[in-house]
């Protein structure tokens, strides 16, 4: 018997936070996609994820609850493994980076790179962004705020211990070079090149003193391991690499795809390399950066207000729909947006109309007409040819394209199957031949060829929707054997006079205006309670950390002015923006501010409020904003920053 092929896909480790959103879910169900499909195709998977806990950002949070970091942590972790549980995610391991084996084999790979001359100690000083625990040079850092996620930097000084990344950075180019596959999409691979291979690379920080929650290094404790060395070695320790059983490391390293959001790219495909090719080991071979899932145009963050709560979408739809638009509607290596009203019409036009439709029919034809037994066919006619020829090239069509991290394709490809069986229903018009003895045959074929259709769709569509597969099989009879990936060469394997048996719909039709109204309200609520929670613990949820201090030359470049509000009115089609024109001192300014939902443009006028005066001009739905009005935010609400007293427009505040 020969030896399965290995195939080993990772997620990112999962920082953890009060609430993974949708966005971070789809990593997770991507990856567990591909890992299926490869388990359904004959492959011995290894799929791993897992969570990253150490670092400056969790000792914080942990400190503001009064509780130890791991504390913290322990209770994150679990709602995580539940969450994964609810989205049916078919991982074979789960690591933590506080697991007792993972820290002490990173301690031994800082060891081995300090004994060979790759690490020194140094003294570090330049910026930091703690949310993604990051270093940043002077020019990435643009206007004093992190390039990944747009928050502020902070400015750090301390002894540190220094990776020496300088040195492999023309070897890393030339690995790129010679396998131009390593880096996906071609997109990703471009801008680490021109970004930051191409300008130089600096020796990289790999040790903190200015905080505890870490993997100490073990020859100067006083230093704890920087956490994306700590985090990105997690990929080898789960396979038991530097440990005493490592049969699992040498079976399925190197990883055959480690999947990333496009903000940690330049970790996996930088750092990481040049950390394997120090140590003397393989590099994975696909390390691939998927998009973001958009929101209202803009990336999911809590501090935004703009997160989708996947265990809401599970419990109002089920898992297989939330997963099946993941999968589908976002192009894997593009950015994609998540619409409730997108979401629910799309589950009612292919789920529902499509799909479940399909079944339904063809389970009640055969009830019908045939007792409930799938009928032995007879002769292929030319009506035949188009539907058979497509479902019996699908599987080798999805394999390549899953192979080439398609999945969408993928999808869209047994979609057009699904698409097609419709139509040859409409076509040869079951019904009407039902009423003539002498079609019994040619009927017969007709829904034989359906079964055996919808039969191959099962197959394949059991990656994608686990839990929507079996109740097909359950309904049309289908027997385990035929579920297999070989039971897909050829067409014609399906088992005549099995017996069908409808069963429950498969996607009941959805109620859109009904459904989004009923979701507007939970999502009204959720954000109520986080507000409380903000104000009872005394923590802004617009801000995630303190920002940092600034001089007063820094101050003084700010132009802020006095202003008269002389005219205002809403802006169509927007519920949050007024149109504002300022008398500001000899001129009249106009501004776009997000207002509107706690002032009316009658309370506005005659107003005297603050102006940044020298902000550059924006538009905003189609009009000129020149400049911003102050206002403060506090338990959901917006007050504007006035005056107590008269004083002229256009004067000064300092």
């Amino acid at each position: 018997m020969t030896e399965k092929k290995t195939y080993y896909i990772t997620t990112p480790i999962y920082y953890p936070s009060d609430k993974l959103h949708i966005g971070n879910t789809y990593t997770t169900v991507a990856a567990d996609a591909l890992a299926r499909f490869k388990r359904l195709t004959g492959y011995d998977v290894m799929f791993l994820t897992g969570t990253d806990e150490h670092g400056q950002k969790i000792q914080r949070i942990a400190q503001s609850k009064g509780v130890t970091p791991k504390e913290y942590v322990d209770v994150i972790v679990a709602g995580i493994k539940d969450l994964w549980k609810l989205m049916d995610i078919s991982y074979d391991k789960f690591i933590r980076t506080t697991d007792d084996y993972h820290e002490k084999t990173v301690q031994k790979i800082f060891k081995q790179l300090y004994d060979q001359g790759d690490i020194y100690k140094g003294f570090y000083e330049g910026l930091y962004c703690t949310p993604c625990e990051a270093f940043w040079t002077e020019t990435q850092a643009v206007g004093g705020k992190c390039p990944d996620c747009g928050r502020p930097v902070e400015r750090t000084k301390e002894e540190a211990y220094f990776f020496k990344m300088s040195k492999y950075q023309d070897r890393l180019v030339k690995y790129i070079e010679e396998h131009p596959d390593f880096i996906q999409p071609e997109s990703r691979k471009n801008e680490m090149i021109n970004n930051f291979l191409k300008p130089g690379l600096d020796d990289l920080c790999v040790s903190r003193t200015s905080f505890s929650w870490g993997i100490p290094v073990s020859f100067d404790p006083k230093h704890v391991v920087y956490v994306w060395i700590d985090a990105l070695s997690n990929y080898i320790t789960a396979l038991g690499y530097g440990q005493e059983d490592d049969s699992n490391y040498k079976k399925y390293w190197p990883a055959d795809v480690q999947l990333v959001g496009k903000d940690i790219v330049r970790f996996h495909t930088i750092i990481w390399p040049i950390m394997l090719m120090a140590l003397g080991l393989p590099i994975p071979k696909r390390v691939f950066g998927h998009g973001w899932l958009l929101v209202d145009g803009g990336k999911m963050s809590k501090s935004k207000g703009n997160v989708v709560d996947p265990v809401v979408l599970v419990n109002h739809f089920g898992v297989d729909p939330v997963r099946y638009y993941l999968l589908r509607e976002i192009p894997f290596g593009s950015d994609g947006l998540f619409n409730n009203e997108l979401f629910i019409k799309k589950l009612n036009s292919d789920l529902a109309n499509d799909l479940g439709n399909l079944v339904s029919r063809t389970v009640t034809m055969i009830e019908k007409y045939f007792g409930g037994s799938v009928p032995a066919p007879s002769a292929r006619e030319d009506v035949d040819d188009e539907l058979i020829n497509l479902a019996s090239e699908l599987p080798r069509e999805v394999e390549k394209l899953m192979d080439d991290l398609k999945i969408s394709d993928a999808l869209d490809e047994i979609w057009k199957l699904v698409g097609r069986a419709n139509k040859y229903i409409d076509e040869t018009t079951p019904w009407a031949l039902s009423k003539d003895e002498s079609k019994k045959e040619r009927l017969a074929s007709i829904l034989y060829n359906l079964c055996e259709t919808i039969r191959i769709i099962s197959v394949l569509i059991s990656p994608f929707l686990p839990s929507t597969s079996p109740k097909i099989n359950s309904q049309l009879g289908i027997d385990k054997s035929l579920t297999t990936w070989e039971s897909l060469d050829g067409f014609g394997k399906f088992k005549p006079g099995v017996k069908v048996k409808r069963g429950e719909v498969l996607f009941p039709r959805i109620d859109v205006e009904g459904k989004l109204a009923e979701l507007d309200k939970i999502r009204e609520k959720q954000e109520s309670e986080a507000r409380k929670e903000d104000a009872t613990s005394g923590r802004d949820n617009k801000a995630e950390q303190t920002k940092p201090e600034i001089t007063m030359d820094d101050f003084a470049k700010l132009d802020l002015k006095t202003a008269k509000v002389t005219a205002c009115e809403k802006i169509k089609g927007s519920d949050k923006l007024l149109k504002l024109q300022l008398a500001v001192g000899g001129e009249t300014r106009q501004v776009v501010s997000g207002i509107a939902k706690q002032y009316t443009p009658e309370d506005m006028i005659g107003k005297t409020v603050i102006l940044v005066a020298n902000l550059k001009p924006i538009k905003l739905r189609g009009e000129d904003s020149f400049g911003m009005i102050l206002a403060a935010e506090g338990d959901g609400k917006l007050s504007l920053v006035t005056m107590d007293s008269d004083i002229a427009p256009g004067s000064s505040v300092r």
